[in-house]
């Protein structure tokens, strides 16, 4: 008995990559099983890859030729025996792997990673974030893979300003490195990165205790674009004047809880840099002044700001977004003096707005979320945590207006009930809903969002007692 031949015999192999390249995920892994021209060609065109046990790895790697993004940070079983088998088995190719993850990868040191570094020739980015073991050794040897551009390096606990000297000397073309919760690097470690990494664009710094004389050297990257401080508790206005008249190329600036930080610093900030299309400042000033308010009107280009736990009045919210129009973010939550007022000028000023975070707004009712649904359409991401006077009415707004919207929040809200869940069940690309503490809601309100949010990843019912399998 013949079988018919597959429609796909009589395209040409760039054909059949192009349909292959329209397709989402979960039809490429249907085709792949049921196609051997889609299988050949996911062979020949993928380019990255997650694995999850480590004896698969060489079968994988020759049954890829083509991959540029290695992720082995869920491997439990890799090490350094690992790296040097495949390091020996000639079948194996990882010439053309640019990316390489190694996050939590504790047993791969030294000896394993000199070898991957000589192993992979166009390696760009590593991420050994989270390797407790990574210290000054395991950064020489990384330092041999020359070409790297991007490096993540967050709680490398053991990492000194020595090993931090040495990856800086050998790969001194980084853009991009994270140093994140890495306590052991200081002002001397900071001050050689950014006199021989001159093209950083991107430099975290977050929860290290260095001073402002490591601001005083990063000012001097021109190239900077990406300045991330968080938490950094010797860091004060002092520090941040040195950036007023440097890194001209600032974009990004985070100095949230950074302690020793008033609005005198971020005036600086902003003074300086009139182009800033994002500035984190959260749980670090008290309050938003007229002053500040003056030279926010300057940042037509600001996209994103948190300013949560400030004292923001109405008029304060309504000038700042009536001056930054362009606003897509903004962080607000437990500005316990925001209300509607404010809420509504948000909202007629800035149509653009993708993120808002309101939690433990204490004031802020159904109106602002009515206005806030009819106006900014565009909405993804909604955090209403504790803002216990929204009720169903708020929510039916959401349901009829935000259609966009990805992330909810409502986590110790009350004032929602099951009648609300149904109107939140119109909001068809709905991701991540979360219910906890939330008192008023049953197995049918669960059931409206289970029945119709057929895209919904995230549920949390945090204490919430009362469902049952039906």
């Amino acid at each position: 008995m013949s079988t018919s031949p597959s429609i796909l015999s009589v395209l040409s192999e760039d054909l059949i990559v192009r349909v292959y390249e329209c397709l989402d995920p979960p039809c490429r892994k249907t085709w792949r099983l049921i196609s051997k021209d889609f299988l050949r060609v996911d062979s020949l065109t993928r380019t990255t890859i997650r694995i999850l046990r480590v004896e698969f790895l060489p079968t994988l790697l020759f049954k890829y030729p083509n991959l540029s993004s290695l992720d082995l940070s869920v491997c439990p079983k890799l090490d350094d025996d690992v790296v040097l088998r495949l390091a020996l088995d000639g079948a194996v190719s990882t010439l053309g792997i640019k990316s390489l993850n190694l996050s939590r990868s504790t047993a791969v040191r030294a000896r394993g990673l000199e070898t991957l570094a000589r192993m992979c020739h166009a390696l760009e980015r590593v991420d050994v974030s989270h390797c407790w073991g990574f210290g000054d050794r395991e950064a020489a040897a990384l330092s041999s893979a020359t070409g790297l551009r991007e490096l993540k390096m967050d709680k490398c606990l053991s990492l000194s300003d020595v090993g931090l000297a040495r990856i800086v000397v050998g790969c001194s073309n980084l853009n991009k490195i994270s140093l994140k919760w890495c306590m052991e690097i200081s002002d001397l470690g900071i001050d050689l990165l950014c006199k021989i990494c001159k093209g950083l664009k991107s430099l975290d710094v977050s929860y290290l205790k260095i001073t402002n004389d490591s601001i005083r050297s990063i000012a001097l990257l021109v190239k900077l674009e990406v300045l991330d401080m968080v938490s950094c508790p010797l860091i004060d206005d002092g520090g941040l004047q040195f950036l007023e008249n440097g890194s001209p190329s600032l974009q990004e600036v985070d100095v949230t809880r950074c302690e020793r930080v008033s609005l005198s610093g971020l005036i600086s900030i902003v003074r300086g840099h009139p182009d800033i299309q994002l500035l984190k400042a959260s749980h670090c000033v008290s309050e938003v002044s007229g002053s500040f308010l003056q030279y926010i009107k300057g940042l037509k280009h600001l996209k994103t700001i948190w300013i949560d736990g400030a004292h923001v009045s109405d008029s304060s919210l309504v000038s700042l977004s009536s001056s930054c129009r362009s606003l897509m973010e903004i962080g607000l939550s437990r500005c316990v003096d925001v209300t509607d007022i404010g809420m509504m000028g948000l909202a007629r000023n800035c149509l653009n707005l993708k993120t808002l975070n309101l939690a433990c707004c204490g004031f802020v009712t159904d109106v602002a979320i009515s206005a806030i649904a009819q106006s900014c359409r565009n909405l993804g991401t909604l955090k209403l945590e504790s803002c216990h006077l929204i009720t169903e009415k708020g929510l039916q707004s959401l349901g009829c207006y935000s259609k966009l919207v990805q992330e909810l929040d409502l986590t110790d809200c009350y004032g929602v009930n099951d009648r609300g869940l149904e109107y939140i069940s119109k909001c068809s690309n709905l991701q991540r809903l979360k219910l906890g503490l939330c008192t008023n809601i049953s197995d049918k309100g669960i059931f409206h969002i289970g029945s119709k949010c057929s895209k919904l990843l995230e549920l949390d019912l945090y204490r919430y007692t009362f469902l049952v399998d039906s």
